[in-house]
């Protein structure tokens, strides 16, 4: 009779430590960080009138990160909340519907937009999170994800968990000579000596540099854009309690290609 009270008490503790490690294993993932009324609390204009931005939902972002092992997982607390903080602070921009005396101030209307306004590339122009656009962007997204996005590019902005899987598939992926958002985050990305030459280094502006940078980095000042995308990026950091990290700007860093 001790004998099985004895295995019992053995099997009820292994059971506690397995679920414990369950437990702590869960804890690293997005949600852990970017909990449901932390991502109210970031994107709380997102469904105000004039916005169409209550098309992207909680459920549908923590599906799609469910797809990319790695993406806000990656490093310690501080490096897997300063991604997350710089992921919202690029897409916040790219759908933004802020302007300068903004109830809550400019930087808290992101996710507003779902479809690019202008639409100046039909029908491969900005949708979604990330805004993707271009015709090869769609088909390397369609590709990756298992989805005819070339013949149905509407599918980023009438399913929520596409759209957000774009955008993060967007993040998470290296396109040559850039290395990828994700990379440049956690401290994966090693600059060359070209990159160093050029001024690109570590930190939140090489992702604008590699989103945007053509247009909006080394201009030797911040352009309207950029300055855009840091003051996401720092609202966010601040709410998430982390640091800005280094180089957060991209004004005194060469475009790729420029």
């Amino acid at each position: 009779m001790w004998r099985r009270a004895l295995a019992m008490v053995l099997f009820m503790a292994g059971a506690a430590l397995l679920a414990g490690a369950a437990g702590a294993g869960a804890q690293q993932g997005v949600w852990s960080i970017i909990t449901r009324p932390m991502f109210q609390s970031m994107l709380s204009h997102r469904g105000d009138s004039g916005c169409q931005g209550a098309f992207y939902t909680y459920d549908a972002f923590i599906e799609a990160a469910s797809k990319f092992p790695g993406f806000g997982t990656t490093g310690d607390e501080q490096t897997r909340r300063r991604e997350l903080a710089a992921f919202f602070g690029q897409t916040s921009h790219e759908t933004t519907g802020g302007w300068a005396t903004a109830p809550d101030g400019p930087f808290a209307w992101g996710y507003c937009r779902v479809k690019e306004q202008k639409q100046t590339d039909p029908p491969y122009y900005g949708r979604g999170p990330i805004q993707l656009t271009h015709k090869y962007n769609y088909r390397l997204a369609g590709q990756a994800l298992n989805l005819n996005l070339v013949g149905n590019p509407d599918l980023v902005a009438s399913d929520p968990v596409v759209a957000f899987k774009t955008a993060i598939w967007f993040w998470m992926t290296p396109q040559s000579p850039k290395p990828s958002c994700h990379a440049v985050m956690t401290g994966a990305w090693t600059p060359s000596a070209t990159d160093r030459a050029a001024g690109r280094l570590p930190g939140y502006g090489l992702t604008s540099n590699i989103i945007n940078g053509g247009l909006e980095c080394g201009k030797g000042q911040s352009t309207d854009g950029a300055k855009d995308r840091v003051g996401y990026y720092k609202r966010y950091c601040d709410m998430l309690r982390v640091g800005y990290g280094d180089n957060v700007p991209c004004k005194d860093q060469k475009p790729y290609g420029g």
